[in-house]
């Protein structure tokens, strides 16, 4: 049974940092992907950061510069470091684990940024 672990959320006051974690077990493959994504009530998913399909990391433009995406791809554990925190940033974090191209979603951990 595949399972995503989220830890590290939190309150913090505008400017301030926050560093999430992620571990995935039970795939049974060595070829696997994680993301962190990033939602608030009543709206789509939104991509964070992460690995694309190259396997290359991407941040979505909104905190690139602030934020920084760490990996042990062996561990199948992320890690996303965030900076200069806004409250535009206020939202579930969620992490996005591909095992054999099948997707599974971890529970997410709050993240709330006051002005």
């Amino acid at each position: 049974e595949v399972k995503v672990v989220e830890s590290g959320g939190g309150s913090v006051q505008a400017g301030g940092s926050l560093r999430l974690s992620c571990t995935a077990s039970g795939c049974s493959s060595n070829r696997t992907r994680m993301n962190w994504y990033r939602q608030i009530p009543g709206a789509e998913r939104e991509f964070v950061a992460g690995f694309d399909r190259d396997f290359k990391i991407r941040y979505s433009d909104s905190v690139k510069g602030r934020f920084t995406f760490f990996h042990d791809r062996p561990a199948n554990t992320v890690a996303l470091q965030m900076n200069s925190l806004k409250p535009e940033d206020t939202a579930m974090y969620i992490c996005r684990f591909v095992c054999r191209e099948v997707i599974y979603w971890g529970q997410g951990t709050q993240v709330t940024v006051s002005p």
